[in-house]
């Protein structure tokens, strides 16, 4: 059964497009104007994407909270402008000749403090723009979005800091973050019965317990972190083992790394079908079970060293992990009392980007002590492990959405 989506959510999706299309160019031209203009190496390009990630562990739960008491709508709007202001003080740097790494860190935190806010409050203002059949798809559309954004994002910055000067990369992405902040404008939110005050780390601790004791939540948070653990770890030695095992230059790099964004998008689109023929816990399943598929894939290449298994792999690891967002979210969506989504959703967050530098390090420690190949044979056991958790949950004897939380 088809759903007509609202004019509401309608302009959600569009300002989601626009801003995760913002966030994307910026995030791949700061690096290339810091190497151009400013002369950076790994040192400040590390230190910046450190400061980028920051926001992540730090205003996530703040601003959470703030998505469960205040109108979820406003809140976006204030960060997607803080985001644009971000990107307009950047453009003006450029323009000034007064840019240095200092003020792209600094810049680079205010604008990803928005992109956290904006990412708190969306999914808990989904469900109230939507009818609860038509969760799944509503989500499939952000991802899909998201999935545009990070496919296009980084080759369109490319070109247009080699053609036009760092400048138009940002004036760019100015203009899309404006465009974002105007169409939230025009999205209607229903009014919420304001929350009864209280201090904020009960408020916070609150959220946290919740996901802690609900089955179905709690295996979806572990299995989130092992996830994002496994894939940094994956990432910290695949570069490298390309290049020295594989034989890989860095044109044929690239494109195996460019497949994991075309499976993104493949994935968003294919998720609407999979929730309609299977029952919806084994559709959360496919995700997981998918990712095994791509790790081993992946392991594979130690014994056949071809590129074409690398790029399949992270085709598939952009496809089924795509359908495990949009599925987990709604289940989430679902489960989650209206008062407490945005708290749950930051805690969610917060757990996947506290895993990731865990992940780095962690490869990044097996792959200077064993060698690049270890990394991917660890990242097969972090892979396997979160299939397991979640097969073994009680998750897997979901046939249907349950009953809506209030």
């Amino acid at each position: 059964m088809s759903y007509a989506l609202p004019r509401s959510f309608q302009n959600l999706a569009w300002s989601n497009l626009a801003a995760q299309s913002a966030e994307q160019l910026s995030l791949a031209a700061v690096p290339l104007v810091a190497v151009l203009m400013l002369g950076a190496g790994p040192g400040e390009i590390g230190f910046l994407a450190a400061v980028q990630t920051l926001p992540f562990l730090l205003v996530s739960m703040p601003l959470g909270l703030l998505a469960d008491r205040m109108s979820r709508q406003r809140l976006m709007v204030w960060a997607e402008g803080l985001r644009a202001v971000s990107l307009l003080m950047l453009l003006a740097m450029v323009f000034a000749s007064k840019l240095s790494i200092a003020w792209l860190a600094v810049l680079g935190f205010l604008g990803a403090v928005g992109t956290v806010g904006f990412s708190v409050a969306a999914p808990a203002l989904v469900p109230a723009l939507v009818p609860r059949e038509a969760l799944a798809l509503a989500n499939g559309r952000l991802e899909l979005a998201r999935s545009a954004a990070f496919t296009a994002g980084p080759a369109l910055a490319g070109a247009l800091v080699a053609w036009a000067g760092a400048s138009a990369a940002f004036v760019l992405a100015a203009v899309l973050s404006v465009a974002a902040v105007a169409l939230l404008l025009r999205l209607t939110e229903a009014p919420r019965s304001p929350a009864a005050p209280r201090h904020p780390l009960l408020e916070v601790k609150d959220g946290a317990r919740f996901v802690w004791q609900h089955e179905l939540l709690r295996p979806m948070a572990i299995t989130g972190a092992v996830f994002n653990i496994s894939w940094f770890v994956l990432q910290a030695g695949y570069v490298p083992y390309a290049v020295r095992v594989l034989g890989l230059g860095a044109q044929a790099v690239g494109f195996t790394l460019a497949m994991y964004g075309a499976g993104m998008v493949v994935g968003a689109l294919l998720t609407s079908r999979v929730v309609s023929r299977l029952p919806f816990g084994r559709a959360i399943q496919v995700g997981p079970a998918v990712a095994v598929i791509a790790a081993g894939v992946m392991a594979a290449t130690l014994v056949v060293p071809l590129a074409s298994l690398a790029a399949l792999s992270f085709f598939l690891f952009g496809a089924g992990p795509m359908v495990w967002v949009i599925t987990s979210t709604t289940l989430r969506q679902s489960v989650v009392p209206s008062t407490m989504l945005g708290r749950v959703s930051a805690v969610f967050l917060t757990i996947n980007s506290g895993a990731r530098p865990i992940g780095a390090a962690l490869g990044g420690l097996v792959g200077a002590a064993w060698g690049e190949p270890a990394c991917l044979l660890l990242a097969l056991a972090g892979f396997t492990l979160q299939a397991v958790i979640i097969f073994a949950s009680r998750i897997a004897t979901l046939h249907r959405l349950p009953a809506a939380v209030a």
